[in-house]
């Protein structure tokens, strides 16, 4: 027996409104749905599927990635043009004219500019002048290489009259000295063991003309009985001498840990140097300087003549360069 369901209608009559119903579209038939591709079965259809499948394109860069990737670039190249600049200013502040370096520029203050010192080779198994091995202190070197070049812008002064290979004769180089007192000069050195001397002048666009001198003798005790390179030396043309005022100034701010053999002395390196200037008023309208070195058996002398005054900073510094090179 079949169930009959009650609906709240009439048999045979459509719902309509008044049961309280709305009517809903007409139905119509299902909408077919296409059939499904098969699944690819098993590895190889897996890969032919991926080789099939379409390539994806390249999103393009977003605005704020590309300002990104121009900064990293400039700051790239910035810092290339830095590290060529830093390298060129470095090469710069070596070289000796750094006046034009704005922040380390240093005022002129005088001094010459001197070619690189470098001391003559040795004689095969000679010791070093300052050497534990040397107690004498004997200059096994060409003298003629331990002389101090000339500075840039020097012209040559023929009134140091030495010979191809450097060398002064003992008159030539007496000829520095007062004609009264040569006599009595030569005849110490030839009998205080003068071996050789050899010389060197300049003169400089200032006028300041420069001879230097170094006498070798046959052992350091011949260098103290010399009498020519003290405050009681005459020079030719030169009233009196006596202590340079800048030098014993600065000398006197130091404590010597050697007995000095000079009045007034000091160490420069290894080398004993005295330093003295003409006491004023100087004769006629020039100023002498006199630097006197022992290093060794070696005395070197400098000695600087200019107009008016001798300026203090290049004559101390070519005493110094001297003193070096003989150490």
């Amino acid at each position: 027996m079949s169930e009959q369901t009650t609906t709240g209608t009439e048999p045979g009559r459509e719902p309509g409104p008044e049961d309280g119903l709305v009517p809903g579209p007409t139905a119509g038939p299902a909408p077919q749905t296409p059939e499904s591709p098969e699944a690819p079965q098993g590895p190889e259809a897996a890969a032919a599927a991926a080789s099939d499948a379409p390539v994806p394109e390249a999103a393009p860069i977003a605005p704020k990635d590309r300002r990104r990737l121009f900064a990293a670039l400039r700051w790239t190249a910035a810092v290339a043009v830095f590290a060529v600049v830093g390298a060129g200013v470095a090469y710069g502040i070596t070289r000796p004219e750094r006046t034009g370096i704005p922040g380390l520029s240093t005022a002129d203050d005088g001094r010459w500019t001197f070619p690189a010192l470098s001391q003559p080779a040795l004689p095969a198994g000679a010791p070093l002048a300052q050497g534990p091995d040397n107690k004498d202190e004997t200059h096994y070197a060409q003298l003629t290489g331990l002389l101090l070049p000339a500075p840039e812008g020097a012209k040559a002064d023929d009134a140091v009259k030495a010979d191809k290979d450097g060398a002064v004769s003992a008159d030539a180089f007496l000829e520095e000295y007062a004609p009264d007192v040569r006599e009595k000069l030569k005849q110490s050195l030839e009998w205080d063991g003068l071996r050789q001397i050899t010389g060197r002048g300049w003169t400089m666009p200032d006028g300041t003309r420069t001879h230097v001198y170094l006498l070798r003798f046959h052992a350091s005790g011949f260098v103290d009985a010399f009498k020519g390179c003290d405050t009681n030396a005459r020079l030719n043309g030169v009233s009196a001498l006596e202590l340079d005022d800048v030098w014993t100034g600065v000398k006197s701010t130091q404590n010597a840990i050697v007995p000095l053999r000079f009045p007034g002395s000091g160490m420069a390196g290894q080398s004993e140097v005295s330093v003295y200037q003409e006491v004023k008023p100087v004769l006629g309208d020039e100023q002498t300087k006199v630097g006197c070195l022992q290093s060794g058996d070696v005395l070197g002398m400098v000695i600087q003549t200019r107009k008016g005054e001798v300026a203090p900073v290049p004559f101390h510094q070519t005493v110094i360069l001297q003193s070096q090179l003989l150490s």
